[in-house]
């Protein structure tokens, strides 16, 4: 019987260990590691909001809808110092530049301003008839995905929060892909519930990130998983070299390769100026064992790959959470680890 891990890094999935690094407060933190989700009262409030949002920007015009919204995020952005810090710490280290550079503050904004528009997108994605949908996707660069599905004892997609998923996700289903994405259902259950029945409906399975059952047994079938692996800094990751600096990235990727024999195929979604989105994918990783080594390896070509995705549309790219270590003794401890366990910058 397999050991259950987190489908996020690949860890046991039972409860922090002797050792391993505890997340400091306020840092971003692993499902497992919450001590509860919302209160039920917020909860329902979340799902109202979700759904009353969704049925107002389906009667909107999307262009006045997506402006408005970018005043109202980049409104967030000037106005909560912390994650304003965050943000322009994370762009600092893609443009190479001090995260206080007016570089930096003009394309946190720009991001801003793309996430509301993917939200509006999101949100009307549900009520969009099946070939406006998929007009949204780029035909063009798809060809090669199904080659590659067919060659493959399963495929896991492993991407960044760049463009929009969730529309790419759609449209392979449309194709008759089968196509799986593992979510976090631990902190609005309800909400992801009705998320999960949305999706069903384009064709595409949320499957909660502690459902290994689920998530190997698509891999079995030979199916398409997808996994986001941007999801902020995790003192417990793979340690990665990006943009030129130690951080760490999921361990989940490589590990369920390992395990499976699936494939690791990076995608990239950028969005084209006429508003379509175009999807393109970096070479296939193929991860032989569980070897520290070889798992190392395989993240760090993980890493390579969402450099390039980053690199390639910042103004797109929407993580909002921390993606280095910003405390000097975290830094230091994280190199040490590095240098120590043979990770290798790209």
């Amino acid at each position: 019987m397999r050991e259950p891990l987190d489908s996020r890094d690949g860890t046991a999935n039972t409860g922090p260990r002797p050792g391993r690094p505890r997340a400091r407060a306020g840092a971003v933190e692993a499902p497992h590691q919450r001590e509860a989700g919302a209160p039920r009262p917020l909860e329902k409030g979340a799902l109202f909001a979700y759904r009353a949002a969704g049925w107002t920007l389906a009667h909107l015009p999307a262009r006045p809808a997506w402006t408005i919204g970018g005043w109202i995020a980049m409104a967030g952005y000037l106005a909560w110092p912390k994650k304003r810090r965050w943000v322009n710490q994370n762009f600092g280290h893609v443009l190479g530049v001090d995260p206080d550079s007016p570089r930096v503050r003009r394309l946190a904004l720009a991001a801003y301003r793309n996430y509301a528009r993917y939200l509006v997108e999101l949100m009307r994605l549900p009520d969009l008839p099946p070939d406006e949908a998929a007009r949204q996707i780029d035909p063009h660069g798809l060809e090669t995905f199904e080659e590659i599905r067919a060659s493959s004892a399963g495929l896991i997609f492993v991407a960044a929060h760049i463009g929009n998923n969730e529309a790419i996700a759609a449209g392979f289903a449309r194709k008759g892909w089968p196509v799986s994405v593992v979510a976090d259902d631990s902190s609005f259950p309800e909400l992801f519930e009705h998320l999960r029945r949305q999706r069903r409906e384009w064709g595409v399975e949320l499957i909660p990130w502690r459902n290994l059952r689920d998530v190997f047994g698509v891999l079995r079938r030979g199916e398409m998983l997808g996994l986001l692996v941007d999801w902020g800094y995790r003192a417990d990751g793979i340690p990665v070299r990006l943009f030129d600096a130690w951080t760490t990235l999921p361990a989940g990727p490589a590990l369920l390769a390992a395990k499976s024999g699936a494939t690791i195929l990076p995608i990239a979604v950028r969005r084209h100026p006429d508003g379509r989105f175009f999807v393109t994918h970096d070479d296939p990783i193929v991860v032989a064992s569980t070897d520290r080594g070889v798992l190392a390896a395989a993240t760090q070509r993980i890493a390579d790959a969402l450099a390039r995705a980053i690199a390639a549309a910042p103004e797109q790219w929407y993580s909002f959470k921390p993606i280095w270590p910003d405390e000097p003794g975290e830094i230091a401890r994280l190199t040490a680890l590095a240098e120590g366990t043979g990770a290798e910058a790209g």
